[in-house]
């Protein structure tokens, strides 16, 4: 008798739906950001290193700005190495507000924004319009999954974003 394997089998599915869960219940809370002012070639070694597919560009204060994709900075990169480290990350996000949603939405809602927009992600705010996270694709793909939902974010806490900055090598005397 030929008992199957269970050792990869997904997570029971939770009782709600899809409908009933929010984004701020399973959007993305561990970004790494860059400034405005990064340039795109520090851009693409962030993207490489972490191996996210988007890249929130913030201003001083935090605000999303823009995302970059992957793939929108891998077009640009094929340009000469020398005139990427004199570009910078705000000319990748000029003239195009970040897709955006609110963390108190139904993740349907959220998902045929996305679909309206032809994004895969969205720039996510909580209801004092701080920017606190991401939704993807791929989190969507998880609540259909049926993947157990992160405990909701409580008072006082937010999101754990990392912004890089560039470590240059100390210029020594020979």
């Amino acid at each position: 008798m030929n008992t199957p394997d269970t050792s990869t089998a997904p997570p029971a599915a939770s009782s709600e739906g899809p409908g009933d869960v929010r984004v701020g219940d399973v959007m993305s809370v561990a970004l790494v950001t860059v400034g405005k002012e990064e340039s795109v070639l520090m851009a693409w070694e962030i993207l490489e290193r972490t191996g996210f597919h988007h890249l929130p560009v913030v201003d001083g204060e935090g605000r999303c700005i823009g995302l970059v994709e992957r793939s929108d900075l891998a077009v640009v990169c094929a340009q000469p190495a020398a005139s990427l480290s004199e570009r910078y990350a705000d000319e990748l996000v000029a003239g195009h507000r970040p897709p955006l949603v609110h963390d108190d939405t139904p993740v349907t809602r959220a998902a045929a924004h996305m679909t309206e927009l032809g994004v895969d992600a969205l720039a996510v705010l909580d209801s004092a319009g701080t920017f606190v996270g991401l939704l993807t694709a791929r989190d969507l793909v998880a609540v259909l999954a049926g993947r157990p939902r992160r405990p909701r974010r409580t008072a006082g806490t937010g999101p754990v974003m990392f912004s890089l900055e560039p470590v240059l090598p100390y210029p020594f005397d020979d």
